[in-house]
């Protein structure tokens, strides 16, 4: 008998279940269904293994149990025993942790023991496993991507890293949609190894390793390279025909994923959306499933955005899960911020015609023109890409180069390409430079140029263009009649004189005696002062008669006006017994703006507001009780109890945002000439 042996075994009987069986960190995941980084949380206490309960359990709680072992990102905090439940004892309640705690000890809670909990109120997590955010301002949603390889963390390169890519990270670590690909170590640099190069996802991997990479390892990166997302966190788009810009909404609320009614559901909450989700603006707010069904449960009904707030949670709800609603009334959005029609088109989807114009025109959305003194169709150029907005350098930059960029934006024909930052520098990135177009190409992103991000330059070289698009004051020659004019300037006299539609007899009246009278000088060169003072006589009176029909009406007879409008934004005036005025805001709604919007090719309403949000107007106010179907062709069309029929005053007067996507040259902005001045100034010379 060997006493030795016999006390060695002895020993390990007893106690080698707790040598062997405890993790460093008294932490472990278990129950039916559970996997190494997912399953009922259970510490090791007192010399026993005990559960945590629910209450109060949320992502911040789980995603300390995640770290602390090593399995990535919290995806989902789960109650109610959801991977069963545990026995005696329950060791934890009411755990608070921030999240940066180093194990779940270290949060707040009333003591081990303290608890008032069954078990089938235990605690579980999922985690991320091979995938985590983390560096420097990250959170659970956003950071410098790590994933976890041979037994270690490491980086991903930013080589070729876009919003597909980052699309599949967020969804892996189930935190909504991808809202930036961010590079340049924009959350600190990590350490060796870097793990991931050349990542080529097409957005539909259920995790980052599954997308096309040369392999593990295989990269010739700096840490000063590593990839990093953002994520939309609470909020995504899903369904059959989604995409990353349209689709069912839904919001996480309480560890799970659920849907939004469509009561109530319009454009001011479908604006919010888009833009917590950086997908531009709202196009469309669909309803009726549009985009499938989800499922149980249903979070929020009767949602009553302005249209200001951040997220949608902001907005007026009467509270997560106070619901009257099946889910063939989940709500949808199709968002401007696609990239091109086929990927927003599903495979159920219908379309009406006016819903592809708005589509097609926001496809313009990864091109712009800002900067100071930019204008819609004038201004910096700059492009999106990689989730960024960034500046083209002024290098070869020539005509070609800004015809390609005023065919884009819709605003015809390039008149100046500009270098020197002539609208004011932008910021980094510089996406392009040497940018060699034909003149040819649908986008400037399709000429040639050797690649985004590679440059040598700086913002004072950023590149701009001046379009044809903008009809101004500014364009109109001074034309000098007592001293003859070139036939250039006789061109431009008539092109001046012929700025209406063609369809109007009384348009080409004026512009013929216009150009009759220009021609005149021309060819006889006429000298005498009192032909002078008749030909003056004449065409000033034509135009102070005239002249409000030749340049201020458009074909349509509406007009956006108004502090702080814009060619598609403003307060809503008709023009009715020759005399401009406004609309009332009785009964003003995305209907009747949708008809203002489409009148004037500006893309889908955005906002019907009311009270006088653009200034008030002045009399007459010649519509009220606006009642359109939403299909009209003009505003005038629309069920309305007759011109001048009202009762309200100017602080009433309606206005309109609408989309703006590549809306068409409006001829409607207000000049605001005196007539005198224009004869007296700008048509003829003082004896």
């Amino acid at each position: 008998f060997d006493l030795g042996q016999h006390l060695y075994d002895l020993t390990f009987k007893m106690f080698g279940k707790y040598v062997f069986s405890v993790p460093k960190d008294h932490i472990r995941l278990v129950g039916p269904g559970s996997t190494r980084c997912s399953g009922r949380v259970e510490i090791f206490h007192g010399g026993t293994w005990g559960t945590v309960c629910d209450d109060g359990w949320d992502l911040n709680d789980a995603q300390v149990v995640c770290r602390q072992l090593n399995c990535g990102s919290a995806v989902r905090a789960l109650g109610s025993a959801h991977f069963g439940p545990g026995s005696d004892p329950t060791w934890l309640d009411d755990v608070d942790c921030s999240g940066s705690e180093s194990s779940l000890t270290e949060c707040r809670h009333p003591g081990f023991g303290t608890e008032n909990c069954g078990h089938d109120e235990d605690a579980g997590v999922i985690c991320s496993d091979h995938i985590r955010l983390v560096g420097s301002g990250s959170t659970r949603c956003s950071g410098r991507v790590e994933v976890f390889y041979g037994g270690t963390w490491g980086t991903v390169c930013d080589d070729g890293w876009d919003l597909n890519d980052a699309q599949v990270v967020c969804r892996q670590l189930n935190c909504g949609s991808a809202v930036r690909a961010l590079g340049s170590a924009h959350f600190g640099p990590g350490s060796d190894p870097t793990w991931l190069d050349d990542v080529d996802c097409s957005g539909s991997e259920s995790s980052l390793t599954e997308c096309r990479h040369p392999g593990f390892g295989t990269e010739n990166c700096g840490h000063d390279e590593d990839a990093g997302v953002i994520c939309s966190d609470h909020i995504r788009l899903v369904g059959p025909g989604s995409t990353r810009c349209s689709g069912r909404v839904e919001i996480f609320h309480g560890g799970t994923w659920g849907t939004v009614c469509d009561d109530g559901w319009d454009l001011n909450d479908a604006q919010v959306v888009c833009r917590q989700l950086n997908c531009g603006s709202a196009v469309r707010a669909l309803g009726s499933a549009h985009f499938g069904p989800g499922s149980d449960p249903t979070w929020l009904d009767d949602v009553d955005c302005s249209g200001s707030e951040s997220s949608l949670t902001e907005c007026r709800h009467p509270g997560f899960g106070t619901e009257n609603c099946g889910h063939d009334e989940d709500a949808g959005v199709i968002c401007s911020g696609e990239k091109s029609f086929s990927t927003v088109i599903g495979p159920s989807v219908s379309w009406s015609l006016s819903s592809v114009s708005s589509v097609c025109s926001s496809m313009c959305s990864q091109i712009r023109l800002v900067g100071p003194g930019s204008t819609r169709c004038s201004g910096r150029v700059e492009i999106f890409h990689g989730g960024t907005w960034g500046t083209v350098c002024d290098n070869g930059w020539d005509l070609n180069d800004a015809q390609v960029v005023c065919r884009q934006v819709k605003c015809g024909s390039a008149v100046r390409a500009l270098g020197s930052a002539h609208f004011g520098p932008g910021s980094d990135p510089t996406w392009l430079d040497d940018v060699d177009c034909s003149g040819s190409e649908s986008s400037l992103t399709e000429c040639r140029h050797p690649g985004f991000g590679t440059e040598n330059c700086g913002h004072d070289e950023d590149a701009g263009v001046i379009c044809s698009g903008e009809k101004s004051f500014s364009t109109i020659p001074r034309v000098d009649l007592i001293n003859p004019p070139s036939s250039t300037d006789a061109e431009k006299f008539h092109y001046l004189c012929n700025f209406c539609p063609e369809d109007w007899s009384i348009c080409l009246l004026v512009s013929q005696l216009c150009f009759l009278h220009v021609f005149l000088h021309v060819l006889v060169g006429l000298r005498s002062s009192s032909k002078d003072s008749f030909h003056r006589l004449t065409i000033c009176s034509v135009f102070k008669m005239f002249g409000k029909y030749v340049f201020s009406v458009p074909k349509d007879h509406i007009r956006l006006v108004g502090p702080g409008s814009t060619g598609c934004s403003g307060r809503v005036e008709i023009f009715h017994g020759g005399t401009w005025g406004t609309v009332c805001d009785d009964g003003w709604d995305l209907n009747d703006a949708q008809v203002v919007c489409r009148q004037l090719n500006c893309g889908s309403a955005v906002h019907a507001l009311g009270s006088a949000h653009f200034g008030p107007g002045s009399d007459p106010t010649w519509l009220d009780d606006v009642d359109c179907s939403g299909s009209e062709s003009s505003l005038t069309e629309c069920r309305h109890p007759g011109f001048g029929t009202e009762d309200c005053g100017h602080d009433e007067d309606a206005g309109v945002i609408c989309s703006d996507a590549c809306a068409s040259v409006v001829y409607s902005e207000q000049i605001k000439w005196s007539w005198d001045s224009v004869c007296d100034h700008h048509l003829v010379k003082d004896d």
